[in-house]
């Protein structure tokens, strides 16, 4: 198996908290779509002439935005490029935000093979809404659910956003349930990050914000797991929840070691053997890949930084990292690592699986910095 992702940097603007590459600008869009086209044919060989293409994810930015002649075109190209694909059979998603989810929209997305759509909803408050620079309004998020599902789509993922400046425990309970009423597949939650270089970190430094202290963000994630699982949502990542079948299949890929191919700026490949990331700015990008000269670094992977990227992605997941894998070299150093978290009952072992627990959901971060060799 593997997978495709396609970045889509353009947005018609960008929000506070964001740290992806992205740009406003519009002017290179069908420069940028083409060039999109080539780099899949120069690339065809990456993942291997065995490989099974199993999942696509158009990725941003904000993909919708694009005209709906290059949501085609995209698609043309990977069918160009992967003629042997079964569409059908494979998990197709795409990122929107609400307010793009129009009737006329929702049409054209009959026209496409997509099948599962990724959807910023971040917050049912307006105010806050309006703080992160968003476009949308909550009154978009549940008719966008409804059109979607009028046009045939039956799997659709929310993001979420917790730990806004002031929020109490009870607004986001409330956020919680409104998330609960669309009856959506799958949920993704994420406290609000500042990171640096973004609006939001300058806000921060300028004492114009204050985050929330960290015992009120701890409670925030308690009451989200209590929550959703008490929904019937399977908890199966840190930041991930799914209704059962509805696990995202192609991000289960990057903390499941799977290849896949990034397309346009910005954009990780995986092979197995190495991993390169794509120059993020969109004219060098297009006049590189028309010149057949692809600006992208590449890392070459060795045994340490395979286990590494185990510790940090497998880790994550409720299935955990399976030990049988493991060559004794690397197993006999994360069983010597990690007796204290044993002892402190953070992390535990079934059936030859090293899982978090509970507990060490709420201090991952560490644990994996500690199992990990440097």
């Amino acid at each position: 198996m593997a997978g495709i992702y396609i970045h889509i940097p353009f947005c018609a603007s960008r929000c506070i908290y964001c740290g992806f590459y992205s740009t406003t600008g519009r002017r290179l869009q069908a420069q940028y779509v083409a060039a999109i086209g080539q780099e899949l044919a120069q690339r065809a060989d990456y993942l291997g002439p065995k490989a099974s293409i199993d999942t696509v994810y158009i990725g941003g930015g904000t993909p919708s935005q694009l005209s709906f002649k290059l949501q085609e075109d995209l698609f043309l190209y990977i069918n160009k490029v992967y003629p042997q694909l079964d569409w059908s059979s494979m998990e197709i998603t795409m990122e929107c935000n609400p307010d793009d989810i129009t009737t006329e929209f929702a049409d054209h997305l009959r026209s496409l093979p997509v099948n599962r759509i990724s959807m910023g909803v971040q917050t049912f408050a307006d105010d806050r809404l309006k703080f992160l620079h968003r476009r949308h309004q909550s009154r978009d998020i549940a008719r966008a659910v409804d059109l979607l599902r009028h046009a045939g789509i039956n799997n659709i993922s929310i993001d979420l956003m917790f730990g806004f400046p002031d929020e109490t425990l009870e607004d986001w309970h409330t956020d919680i349930r409104r998330a609960l009423d669309l009856h959506v597949e799958h949920i993704s939650a994420y406290s609000l990050m500042y990171e640096e270089g973004t609006l939001l970190h300058r806000l921060l430094l300028q004492n114009k914000v204050q985050e929330i202290d960290e015992e009120r963000s701890l409670s925030m994630y308690d009451k989200l797991i209590d929550t959703l699982t008490a929904a019937g949502y399977e908890h199966y990542e840190i930041s991930n929840f799914a209704l059962p079948g509805r696990r995202s299949r192609h991000n289960s890929s990057y903390w499941q070691a799977i290849p896949y191919l990034g397309i346009g700026a910005s954009a990780h490949s995986y092979n197995l053997i190495s991993r390169q990331w794509t120059v993020n700015d969109v004219a060098k990008y297009i006049k590189s890949v028309n010149e057949k000269r692809l600006l992208a670094t590449q890392e070459t992977l060795n045994d340490d930084t395979r286990y590494n990227d185990l510790i940090t992605t497998a880790l994550r997941t409720s299935d955990g990292i399976d030990l049988s894998a493991l060559s004794t070299v690397y197993k006999s150093f994360l069983m010597s690592s990690i007796a204290p978290y044993i002892q402190q009952q953070l992390v535990e072992i079934k059936d030859d699986k090293l899982r978090l627990t509970r507990r060490g959901l709420f201090v991952s971060d560490m644990i994996m910095s500690d199992l990990m060799k440097v």
